[in-house]
């Protein structure tokens, strides 16, 4: 089969309506709160999401079901990246994480009533979520086999206990999506299950926000308790003991939907910087003109355009069904670096004015940072990199 880098004119369209919208709306509403989410007050939320859904851009990678365009990973590629040129255009979207993945996760392990009772309102906007894996050592967080919070059987269903941390968008979420173990202990591969946890639920405790490096994550990253938490039986999501199966279903895909997003932001710290070089006086001529900038500038490009090949190429393998883990992790690595690097020489060029506040270089270095931790550090994931080159190998001997 033949890899095509090329887009149909429909999302071509949806590609230009999003550029639009983030150009009019999202960016204003972005420098009003400083990319601050926890300024972000809720009906402005709605209010921005409302636009997208008139400007016909909303929810890109939900099914038409539920109200969504229903874009495969390649087509929805391009239309999160002009998103992310904002860090409030996939909020605006309803594609930012956690919920852009956990719908995604919803399409695909659901059953029909779990479906119209969380995947639906979380469609259409009405609804956050939360996806609460992640605990403090010694449990799990790049090992999710580490897992430490435990499902019992009780009366009428599960009862549940643990503590998480850094459990991203959980402040005033409707609800969560929480791993727990229900068989084997810390280390075993497998013995966890997935809950569909109201937020209101007796037990679930909200313990505090984290202060982190990050701000434009709506909901922020919270610290959680599960005291007793009984659910019912249907609250289960998917099979009983197959929850790390169903990570991945949701990990590789909200890996590659990161690198799009994050991308945007790449693009917008080039574009900021190019425009500095190319309009500042400096020795003699403009930035632009000096060797040593120009050298940045194309390493920005050759950054940007090598990241979205290798989000395409994963996307791809994605979109046909085929292994996708090495492709997966490669693109994550790679990109999650690469857009650090285009920021970082973005905020050089531009100088005192890209540390200052007047342009947001230094809002956007602020946010790229926790990329290469989020969703597996990048030393997690070359480990697993050559773990499966040296496994291939070893194959081919036997």
């Amino acid at each position: 089969m033949t890899i095509s880098f090329g887009h149909s004119p429909e999302v071509l369209e949806i590609v230009r309506r999003t550029i639009s919208f983030v150009e009019d709306v999202a960016l204003p509403v972005e420098e009003f709160y400083a990319g601050s989410a926890h300024h972000l007050p809720e009906e402005m939320r709605l209010e921005i999401q409302s636009e997208a859904k008139v400007a016909g851009i909303f929810a890109p990678h939900v099914g038409v079901e539920y109200g969504g365009l229903g874009l495969g990973m390649c087509d929805r590629a391009p239309v999160f990246e002009a998103a992310g040129y904002s860090l409030f255009g996939p909020l605006a979207l309803n594609c930012a994480a956690p919920d852009e993945g956990n719908m995604h996760l919803l399409e695909q392990v659901a059953s029909d009533q779990q479906k119209e009772e969380f995947l639906g309102p979380l469609a259409s906007g009405t609804s956050r979520s939360c996806f609460a894996m992640t605990e403090p050592a010694p449990g799990a967080g790049s090992d999710p086999t580490a897992l430490l919070t435990r499902a019992e059987r009780g009366d009428d269903g599960w009862v549940i206990n643990g503590h998480k941390w850094f459990i991203t968008g959980a402040h005033d979420a409707d609800f969560a999506i929480v791993m727990a173990r229900t068989s084997g202990e810390p280390g075993s591969r497998g013995g966890a299950t997935m809950f569909l946890v109201p937020t209101d639920t007796v037990g679930f405790v909200h313990r505090r926000d984290i202060d982190t490096l990050d701000e434009s994550m709506y909901g922020g990253h919270s610290e959680l308790i599960f005291d007793n938490l009984e659910v019912p039986d249907n609250a289960v999501l998917g099979e009983v003991d197959k929850g790390f199966d169903y990570a991945q279903v949701r990990l590789g895909p909200a890996r590659m939907t990161h690198c799009m997003r994050w991308l945007g932001t790449a693009r917008r710290a080039a574009d900021l910087a190019a425009d500095r070089a190319a309009t500042r006086k400096a020795f003699g001529g403009r930035l632009g003109d000096l060797g040593m900038i120009q050298h940045l500038i194309a390493d920005n490009e050759i950054d940007i355009e090598a990241a979205r090949a290798l989000t395409l190429k994963a996307c791809w393998d994605l979109d046909n069904g085929l292994p996708s883990a090495q492709s997966t992790s490669i693109a994550k690595t790679f990109v999650a670096e690469a857009v650090n690097r285009v920021v970082d020489r973005s905020l050089q060029i531009c100088g005192a004015l890209g540390v200052s506040g007047d342009i947001a270089l230094s809002r956007l270095y602020r946010e790229v940072r926790p990329f290469r931790i989020y969703d597996g550090p990048s030393e997690t994931h070359r480990w697993a990199i050559a773990r499966r080159v040296i496994r291939t190998i070893d194959k081919a001997r036997q």
